[in-house]
């Protein structure tokens, strides 16, 4: 087969470049070493940009969105059961939409499969042959037969463990890397949420998270020693710690049940430079990894791929490289503002294993400031709306 641009990876940052480039004209073939089933089954963040909810309805696949997601106008902080709420359309004027990662993967899925396109699961072995060079080619192995794909581009968007970044010759990539010691132990329950809007709660014993999925499901958060095992949370055992750490009025008015899925999830920031190598390039969390305490990861997919689509259509439109050549130092630039606001809020939220008093007391400040100062809820509200593609 031929192609213009080689997809890897078919998570909501390859299938929206697909969708994008697609919209212009632009050939693509998407290739996942996974089922279709398997992708969909992934649960994920939920919380999207204005700019991301603006680039979902450019991009033709945002009418379910529009109809199902709950915009959000704001966030509470909770510090040790002192709560505000950031008003984010009086600060600034914009909002966040919570709509599940899942069902905009699933959206782009019925887009592309609506179309006619090409997307091959189930790729084994897929390896990247002569990016760096003119007629790049991607082989992988289909129900035991080898096949070989020409292309013009690659774009790597298989996410942090996939082939397109292990790839890249190790002296042609630099990392940036901290990894956090603790994770976050999430439940999905169908039940109501606790609150309208999300609560990010601060507690002597860590952090914790009250967040929602729909009406009718909710997603809630305790942070834990990276060296719990699940099989040690019970149900019940998370409930009672997440009472604990949220304010006793939120605490009363949390409705339990069993949980439909739970997990533990690392927290790790993570930055590879550059992001183009030849006519590879790294899109998503093939290039990138944020702690999710800031929201960001599936919304930096979505502005590393809007930058390199305008970039492709350039290529192919006027014939000019101009986009391509400065791809790279264009998203790492939004990227490191992203992981900076993720660490920060990490560090405010969280409680770590060498915070002493003082430690302590620097976060309760931040707090107090953020909520008595127009101009730091203004900088928390611009990065957490998210800043300009």
């Amino acid at each position: 087969m031929r192609t213009k641009v080689a997809i890897i990876g078919s998570g909501p940052a390859g299938l929206l470049l697909g969708r994008l480039l697609e919209n212009a004209g632009v050939e693509t073939v998407i290739l996942e070493r996974r089922s279709q089933d398997y992708v969909l089954s992934r649960i994920r963040a939920g919380v999207l940009e204005q700019g991301t909810v603006e680039l979902l309805d450019r991009a033709g696949v945002g009418d379910k969105m529009n109809a199902e997601g709950l915009v959000h106008e704001g966030v509470e902080f909770c510090f040790d059961g002192d709560r505000h709420r950031f008003n984010f359309q009086d600060l600034i004027g914009r909002t966040v939409m919570v709509y599940g990662q899942t069902e905009v993967t699933r959206d782009l899925m019925q887009a592309r499969d609506g179309s006619g396109l090409t997307t091959i699961y189930e790729a084994e072995n897929v390896s990247l042959h002569d990016f760096d060079r003119d007629g790049p080619k991607v082989r992988y192995v289909k129900d035991g037969v080898e096949h070989e794909l020409a292309c013009d581009f690659i774009a790597g968007c298989d996410g942090y463990h996939g082939v397109s970044r292990a790839s890249v010759p190790q002296e042609a990539l630099r990392t940036f890397e901290r990894v956090y010691p603790f994770g976050w132990l999430g439940i999905l329950v169908d039940k109501p949420p606790v609150a309208d809007e999300l609560i990010y709660a601060h507690h002597e014993r860590g952090f914790a998270l009250c967040s929602m999925r729909s009406p009718t499901r909710s997603r809630y958060y305790v942070q834990v020693p990276s060296s719990d095992r699940l099989e040690e949370w019970s149900d019940q055992r998370f409930w009672d710690e997440l009472r604990r750490r949220i304010d006793e009025e939120t605490a009363d008015n949390l409705v339990t049940g069993p949980s439909i899925e739970k997990s533990i999830a690392p927290l790790r920031s993570f930055v590879a430079e550059p992001l183009r190598f030849g006519r590879l390039f790294l899109a998503g969390d093939a290039a990138h990894i944020v702690p999710p305490t800031g929201a960001k990861g599936l919304n930096l997919a979505a502005s590393d791929v809007a930058a390199l689509a305008e970039a492709l259509i350039e290529y192919y439109t006027e014939q000019s490289s101009a986009g391509i050549d400065g791809y790279s130092a264009r998203v790492l630039s939004r990227i490191w503002k992203a992981e900076r606001f993720s660490w920060w809020m990490t560090s405010i939220l969280h409680t770590f294993p060498d915070t002493d008093p003082f430690g302590r007391r620097i976060q309760r400040a931040e707090f107090d400031y953020l909520r008595g100062s127009t101009a730091a809820a203004l900088s928390l509200a611009e990065n957490y709306t998210g800043l300009p593609f």
